[in-house]
């Protein structure tokens, strides 16, 4: 959903489209690693794993980095979202950028899984490292949120086609509304309260 009702926009949580590739990049790499590390390959298993183990750390530290002065500087501009805003549900945003990503998820396993004919594992592992990534990245945003007692949003017509890029450069802002808002928790998980307030 593009728009809300009366001139109203649709929003999509931030952290929630960062987290949302945690997971399937995270299980396709923990996979192309186990089946990986089956394969001798060029370089021999152990120093594929250790190579692979490298790169998890490094990928990890990387994707959770990357871009923060330009998440901060978004967040501490966030205008309050309207009252006519729709927040569109976590659900529907994840599945939006799997369903968006999902050919790029294939190749990308794919490529993991044939790396592992020079260097055993090591494919697998970078991917996992992404998706660990994401993760800690899409944690730190929880952190901003929690310490400005609000939440982060982008507007849906301004993310891609994919429904990624949350500080793309056709994102000139974010909004913010009350911490209870929707039903994802600070940080993009599911949230756990049974009762959901919107803001």
């Amino acid at each position: 959903m593009a728009r809300g009702g009366r001139g109203g926009q649709g929003l999509a949580r931030v952290a929630v489209v960062v987290r949302a590739g945690a997971a399937p990049l995270g299980w396709l790499g923990v996979c192309a690693a186990g089946v990986g590390v089956l394969v001798p390959g060029l370089t021999g298993r152990p120093v594929g794993v250790l190579a692979g183990a490298a790169l998890f750390v490094a990928t990890a530290a990387v994707v959770a980095v990357s871009r923060r002065r330009r998440y901060t500087a978004l967040a501490r501009g966030a205008a309050r979202a309207g009252r006519n805003d729709v927040l569109q549900d976590r659900a529907v945003s994840v599945r939006v950028w799997r369903r968006g990503h999902r050919w790029w998820l294939l190749l990308a396993f794919a490529a993991a899984l044939g790396s592992a004919f020079a260097v055993p594992a090591a494919g697998g592992l970078l991917l996992a490292g992404a998706g660990a990534g994401l993760r800690l990245k899409a944690a730190w945003l929880g952190r901003l949120e929690r310490a400005a007692d609000a939440l982060l949003w982008v507007r849906v017509d301004w993310l891609d086609g994919r429904g990624g890029r949350p500080a793309g450069t056709a994102v000139r802002a974010w909004r913010s509304t009350g911490i209870a808002a929707g039903d994802a928790a600070p940080g993009g998980a599911r949230r756990r309260t049974a009762a959901l307030v919107r803001h």
